[in-house]
């Protein structure tokens, strides 16, 4: 490659590829056409989306799951204003990802030109970095930065401008050294001291969150939790950091906490915040451990230094990513035999657990039973099967009741983006064609995205999506009758034929309207070959697992 004069839009495919990309998501645009053309000779995939939002969303599902950037290209304008919902997503979520935006020539800049927006101040305050590239000359180096930057840290969106004369343009390219994530190892002498800290304590817990995390790590974690006997939680939408059915699991710490849970921290002589920022959700408003000072004593370990004491002052802040940080942990023996006490509290926040996870046997109203159709789906679907979902009450049913005993099979986002769960599912069948990915999705949350079941037909994909239609936007009719009760405005909604919309892509679809159905719905849907859609239809009544609509109305 040493020397041979390239396009522009050659060296960015020649960049990711020597960066090991073999797969990136789109929507096309003649802003960036030099780089549509160099993708036709090269290995790397290019999956075309139907909007940019479910384009991004997808590089970001593939991002959480490998740990390194997921790409997508865009066009410049609306284009770009499009994919920054998945840009939101990667930024409260702290998931590596790269998007490249093509953009008006350089010579007519500051005119207001077709499509003409200033990146930096659009996308400056959710990504980690946003750069025009100016000369073409400049786009190994550029990319390979962008690299750097997304993965290194506290992982983010970066955001390459391509101007289309420097996609045009040509240059010499040049040898190209991939860039490899950084771990960074804690200061053993800190490692030490928490454990000292650890020994010490007669009820700590841990809340495991964040990204960075592998298989191999999350292991290592349990085995950590096992020799030093402590509860383990895990943050906001990354319950699949650590087995719910290991005795150590103590729940989930996001909305809708188990108030025992609650209390358990609350009342901890010892938090160990353990990969993740515990921002607004997971905090519960920033009220469980206080902003500042806490009650408790607190160990904050994060991989990005600037995280360390942002929100919080901890007794011991530990900069270390999380893979360096297990391998750390999986070296520390404690110094004294554990005691019957904190043997009991870990069983005790277990314990807790299983009564807050176990389904609700009083059935909610409607033909439809949620509690016997999660159970079929525990019965039935492998352990690793990848589990997505966007946002709406519809996903208490995941959180609550799903049992995650595996690393990597969980795409949600914590930044609460309705209409995530398609394109994540999407990119996960792509990436593990040979595991079943099925998405949760409510009926407004479904139609934020649904074009991109299309996607899901043209890529091969055969994801489940169970569409759960009690033909509302049940969150905020939820916080509507519990602050204006009776007083319904713009929450209801009028719903296509999900099966007839999902058949006209040439998908296979079917409709439940009684819990009978429904294991005879799933294996026809697993079976299929082909992207399925199970319509699945919910009394408005049951708009959580344990209140009706008029209870909350009536102030239950």
């Amino acid at each position: 490659m040493t020397d041979r004069i390239r396009t522009g839009g050659e060296l960015v495919v020649d960049a990711l590829e020597a960066h090991g990309v073999k797969q990136l998501f789109c929507v096309p645009g003649e802003s960036y056409l030099e780089v549509l053309d160099a993708l036709h000779d090269s290995p790397i995939t290019a999956t075309s989306a139907r909007q940019e939002g479910g384009a991004a969303m997808m590089a970001e599902a593939w991002g959480k799951l490998h740990g390194t950037p997921g790409v997508c290209f865009v066009t410049r304008g609306p284009g770009a204003t499009n994919a920054s919902a998945g840009i939101h997503v990667a930024q409260q979520d702290s998931t590596p990802m790269i998007l490249f935006i093509g953009q008006i020539n350089s010579q007519l800049r500051h005119r207001e030109a077709f499509q003409e927006v200033d990146y930096g101040q659009y996308l400056g305050s959710m990504a980690k970095w946003v750069a025009e590239i100016d000369s073409t000359d400049r786009i190994t180096e550029m990319v390979s930065r962008a690299w750097s930057v997304a993965t290194s840290g506290r992982p983010g969106p970066v955001v390459l401008v391509l101007p289309e004369d420097t996609l045009s343009g040509t240059a010499a390219s040049c040898e190209i050294k991939p860039f490899s994530t950084l771990e960074t190892y804690p200061n053993q002498a800190d490692i030490l001291k928490m454990a000292s800290m650890i020994e010490l304590a007669n009820n700590p817990i841990v809340v495991v969150g964040g990204s960075r995390w592998c298989a191999e790590s999350v292991a290592q974690v349990e085995a950590f939790a096992e020799r030093f006997s402590v509860p383990m939680a895990c943050s906001f939408r990354r319950q699949m950091l650590f087995n719910h059915n290991h005795p150590h699991y103590s729940g989930d710490v996001g909305l809708g906490i188990n108030p025992k849970l609650q209390s358990a921290i609350t009342d901890a002589d010892l938090v160990i915040l353990m990969g993740g920022r515990f921002s607004e959700v997971p905090s519960q408003n920033y009220q469980l451990l206080g902003v500042q000072s806490a009650t408790q004593q607190l160990i904050h370990i994060h991989a990005c230094a600037e995280e360390l004491g942002r929100v919080y002052r901890a007794d011991l802040a530990i900069h270390a990513s999380p893979k360096a940080l297990a391998q750390n942990l999986a070296q520390l023996i404690p110094s004294k035999a554990i005691t019957q006490a904190r043997r009991a509290h870990v069983s005790e926040c277990h314990s807790n657990y299983q009564q807050w996870s176990s389904l609700p046997t009083k059935p909610h109203p409607g033909a439809v039973q949620m509690p016997s159709i999660m159970a079929h789906l525990a019965a039935t679907l492998p352990s690793d099967s990848i589990i997505t979902n966007g946002a709406g009450n519809y996903a208490t049913w995941i959180h609550r009741f799903w049992k995650f005993t595996e690393y990597g099979t969980q795409l949600a986002p914590t930044s609460g983006s309705m209409g995530y769960g398609l394109p994540a599912a999407v990119a996960a069948k792509i990436a593990h064609p040979n595991k079943t990915v099925v998405c949760f999705a409510g009926d407004g949350c479904f139609q934020m995205t649904m074009q991109e079941f299309g996607t899901a037909v043209q890529a091969n994909a055969a994801i489940i999506v169970l569409v759960i239609d009690n033909g509302m936007y049940g969150t905020i009719r939820m916080h509507q009758e519990r602050h204006f009760p009776s007083r319904v405005c713009a929450t209801d909604l009028v719903n296509p034929n999900f099966c007839a919309l999902a058949k006209a892509y040439g998908a296979f679809a079917t409709q439940v309207t009684h819990t009978d159905q429904f294991p005879q719905a799933l294996s026809d849907a697993m079976a299929a070959g082909v992207p399925a859609l199970i319509h699945i239809k919910l009394d408005p009544q049951a708009l959580t697992p344990h209140l009706t609509l008029d209870q909350i109305r009536d102030g239950a």
